[in-house]
């Protein structure tokens, strides 16, 4: 199944879709908006664009794992986005993605506004890596033991 991670940004949003078989998760692109209404209603469009079966929307809860201001701003993201698409759409967290985002792009020496341009999208690949991971550890578990 098609799966879209959203990075929810004030200013930019990161999107990433993986492959049918859930395999493989690849960014494809920033919206650069700062209209809240319109960059609900622009991955609305995406979802629909890469025939997706399900949203996941990074929830970015603090370290001890209470909800803040950006956590909730996502949450209401999600509940506006949920009521323009039919495919189901989750919060999933996100604790660390753009630290990690980063850290990858220091690695491949990714600098400036180029970097500015892509971290969105890569914190949003990990965010559905990591969703996937736990669709394909949560199917595992409930296979019959010997199969």
């Amino acid at each position: 199944m098609k799966i879209m991670a959203v990075d929810f940004g004030d200013a930019r949003t990161g999107l990433a879709v993986c492959d049918r078989t859930e395999f493989l998760a690849s960014p494809i692109g920033v919206i650069h908006e700062h209209d809240f209404e319109q960059t609900i209603e622009k991955v609305a469009i995406a979802s629909k664009e890469y025939d997706v079966k399900e949203i996941v929307v990074g929830y970015p809860k603090n370290m001890n794992g209470t909800i803040g201001e950006r956590a909730k701003k996502c949450e209401l993201f999600a509940e506006k986005l949920a009521e323009l698409v039919e495919i189901p759409v989750r919060l999933w967290d996100e604790r660390s993605t753009t630290v990690a985002a980063h850290g990858i792009l220091n690695q491949t020496n990714v600098r400036g506004k180029k970097r500015k341009n892509v971290v969105d999208e890569v914190a949003a690949s990990l965010i559905l890596e990591s969703y996937l991971a736990f669709r394909k550890k949560q199917a595992a578990s409930e296979q019959p033991a010997g199969e």
